[in-house]
C-alpha cells in the first residue's frame, strides 16, 4: 500500500465519518441515545460513535509511541461534545498522515493493547485496520439510523470518489 493510497483512504474515512455523524447529530441526543438492539456492537448510535472516536484516538496514540490503558468516549456527555473531540482528533490525524513517508509505512509499531498485552506490526496494516474498522461500524450506525428515523447517507467509497471527481453531486 502506497502513501498516496493511505492518504486517499483517510480522506475517505474522514468524509464518511463526518457525513454519518452529521445525520446522527440531526437526530438529537435523545434519539441517538436510545437503545435499538443488542445485535449491534454497541446498543446506541451515540455509544457507537463514541467507540469509533475512541478506537481512532487509541490507534493514533499507539502509532505515536504511547499505549493507552483506557480508551476515552463513554464519559463524553453529548453528541455536541463528542463532535468537538472528534474534530480535534481528525485534525491531529490529518497532521500525522500528512507527515508520513513511504518508508514510514513499513516502520514497526510496538504497542500494548488496553489489557497490557504486547504486539508489534508494521504501520501500514494498522492504518488500514482503522479505516476498515470504521467502515464496519458505520454500516451498523446506518442501520441504526434507519431503525430510528429514516434514511442514512451513502458513505460508500465509490460515492465519495464520484463526488470528489465531480461526476455526481453531493447528496
Amino acid at each position: 500500500m502506497s502513501i498516496e493510497m493511505i492518504r486517499g483512504l483517510y480522506d475517505y474515512h474522514w468524509w464518511a465519518n463526518r457525513r454519518l455523524f452529521d445525520v446522527a447529530a440531526s437526530l438529537g441526543d435523545a434519539a441517538a441515545g436510545r437503545e435499538v438492539g443488542s445485535q449491534f456492537s454497541f446498543a446506541t448510535v451515540r455509544r457507537m460513535l463514541a467507540h469509533l472516536y475512541a478506537a481512532d484516538w487509541g490507534w493514533l496514540q499507539r502509532w505515536k509511541g504511547t499505549s493507552p490503558t483506557k480508551l476515552p468516549g463513554d464519559d463524553i456527555p453529548s453528541l455536541t461534545a463528542l463532535r468537538e473531540h472528534w474534530d480535534a482528533l481528525e485534525k491531529e490525524q490529518r497532521a500525522f498522515i500528512a507527515r508520513l513517508t513511504e518508508t514510514d509505512l513499513g516502520r514497526l509499531v510496538e504497542y500494548r493493547n488496553t489489557e497490557g498485552k504486547p504486539f508489534r506490526l508494521a504501520l501500514w496494516p494498522l492504518l488500514q485496520h482503522v479505516a476498515n474498522h470504521a467502515t464496519h461500524h458505520r454500516s451498523e450506525i446506518a442501520t441504526m439510523i434507519t431503525m430510528i428515523s429514516g434514511s442514512p447517507p451513502d458513505t460508500g467509497i465509490v460515492t465519495y470518489e464520484l463526488i470528489k471527481s465531480g461526476q455526481i453531486a453531493s447528496r
